[in-house]
């Protein structure tokens, strides 16, 4: 890496002209220390004027023609940059925050050897950590889940996928996977690992590409002295948004793992939100549907 590390961002927005204002500002600040050789916009379609507030600002907007998803956003923005001129690629939500010297720090992290990613320490706007790392999917973590709930299964040992406990992130290191609203990539590592995997549509490929990583040899590593801060999105009570992310972890899964392994992960994932739905729960309700009729999921993202 350079002795000044050239980094160029991709911000991939949908209808994100109320928090796009306050993403784009922050880099500016963010950026100390580092050379930030462009920032480009992978607009999927808004109807909002984000498109415009990025040019205003400065940004490239590239335009994907469509609500295209965050895997196809990304792909499109990533290949509208020259990585010659460059060192790594920061991956935006438009929903984040970048504190100051905050990049830099991460550039540094991806100077290790073996380093392909690294995220940052994710706050809330109050200044809360807001839980953004998880361990490997496996079936007894996916029992532990459908029997306790994510959350609580979290705060056990290492029973659950979600880290919640707070002393994990104070601990620099490598992670299976983290949220893909804020990551650092290589060049070299983008240019091994090909595309983000577009079949996702949203949810899951962060983590289809941080285990492919691993895969290839490449670390995802997470560094609590860089922070950003996350507003959040809303899959957490949007049902529907809930659902997809629930089916796509089923859909990764199976992949990676095979049918059986596949089977039985679908099976539990299934109980488990089957007595969720049954106490009324509307999310689990609305994933239940999905996970059993298939042909009622998404195919492609509304708008």
């Amino acid at each position: 890496m350079s002795d000044i590390p050239r980094v160029a961002v991709v911000i991939v927005t949908y209808n994100s002209a109320d928090v796009l204002p306050g993403c784009l500002s922050s880099l500016v600040a963010g950026s100390e220390g580092v050379d930030l050789a462009e920032v480009v916009v992978a607009d999927n379609a808004s109807k909002d004027g984000s498109p415009r507030i990025a040019e205003e600002a400065g940004a490239r907007v590239v335009h994907t023609g469509r609500n295209a998803g965050y895997a196809a956003a990304i792909n499109a923005g990533v290949a509208a940059l020259d990585l010659d001129a460059m060192d790594a690629v920061y991956v935006l939500n438009p929903d984040c925050r970048v504190p100051p010297g905050s990049i830099l720090t991460l550039a540094r992290a991806l100077e290790q050897p073996g380093v392909g990613l690294v995220a940052p320490r994710m706050v809330n706007p109050d200044g809360s950590l807001q839980p953004s790392l998880r361990r490997m999917p496996t079936i007894g973590r996916a029992v532990a889940e459908a029997v306790i709930g994510g959350n609580r299964a979290g705060r056990i040992g290492r029973l659950g996928e979600l880290i919640t406990d707070p002393r994990e992130y104070e601990r620099a290191g490598p992670v299976a996977w983290a949220t893909g609203a804020a990551l650092l990539i290589s060049v070299q590592a983008i240019r091994e690992l090909g595309p983000w995997d577009e079949s996702f549509l949203l949810y899951s490929e962060e983590t289809e590409y941080a285990l492919r990583a691993a895969d290839q040899g490449w670390a995802l590593w997470y560094e609590p002295a860089a922070l950003v801060e996350h507003i959040g999105g809303d899959s957490g009570i949007n049902p529907t948004l809930a659902a997809l992310l629930l089916v796509n972890k089923v859909k990764l899964f199976r992949r990676r793992r095979g049918r059986l392994a596949g089977a039985v992960y679908y099976l539990t994932v299934l109980a488990g939100e089957s007595v969720r739905a049954l106490a009324g729960r509307r999310v689990s309700q609305r994933s239940v549907h999905w996970l059993l009729r298939p042909s009622r999921r998404w195919t492609a993202l509304p708008g």
